[in-house]
């Protein structure tokens, strides 16, 4: 049996965003929690991970047969810690850079040029942006993350903000969706039309 679910008062600690030592909120095995298939279908594919912290999911990916995995986290020491991981996985492509996702899409563009992948990962940020960016701007970002995925786009964040992700990616249809973490907390996928 799965430890989240054996201390529910460890889990509630786990999972508060005003808890002074979370940076990030969740944990591994719940942000990723009704994304997994997307691993069966990892051999030989690039994923794009947005808001990657230090590249646990990506890791995944790699360890599941992706072939290049790229991802971006405003906080540099998580980036770094990203960037060693990978050091020890030669036979996989990787690419961790620093990238404030305030500054819209341009920044995204910066840091990976055209890039496209055939999975790309917005797990656990949306909501952050929310907090500090417009809803136009937030919807222009997602767009632009969405041209980047050439099949899959992958998301996990608040229900409220679902009807958001689907405005955004008008050229996709969701054909996934699961609260098995967390109710109200769905994860889902997206597949490009």
């Amino acid at each position: 049996m799965p430890w989240r679910w054996q201390d529910k008062a460890m889990t509630d600690q786990l999972m508060d965003e005003t808890h002074p030592m979370r940076r990030v909120v969740g944990i591994h095995e719940i942000r990723f929690d009704g994304l997994s298939d997307l691993l069966l279908r990892a051999h030989g594919c690039s994923v794009f991970d947005i808001g990657c912290n230090r590249g646990h999911v990506g890791w995944d990916f790699a360890i599941n047969g992706a072939r290049l995995i790229h991802g971006c986290d405003i906080h540099g020491p998580s980036i770094q810690c990203a960037r060693l991981w990978f050091s020890e996985h030669p036979h996989v492509e990787s690419k961790f850079e620093v990238v404030n996702l305030e500054k819209g899409p341009s920044a995204v563009t910066t840091a990976f040029g055209d890039q496209r992948y055939d999975i790309v990962l917005l797990i656990g940020v949306q909501h952050k942006l929310k907090r500090t960016m417009t809803a136009s701007k937030l919807v222009e970002l997602i767009e632009h993350l969405g041209t980047r995925a050439k099949t899959y786009f992958a998301w996990n964040g608040y229900r409220e903000d679902l009807a958001q992700m689907d405005s955004a990616l008008s050229r996709f249809e969701r054909i996934h969706i699961s609260e098995l973490a967390l109710p109200g907390r769905p994860s889902a996928i997206w597949k490009r039309k």
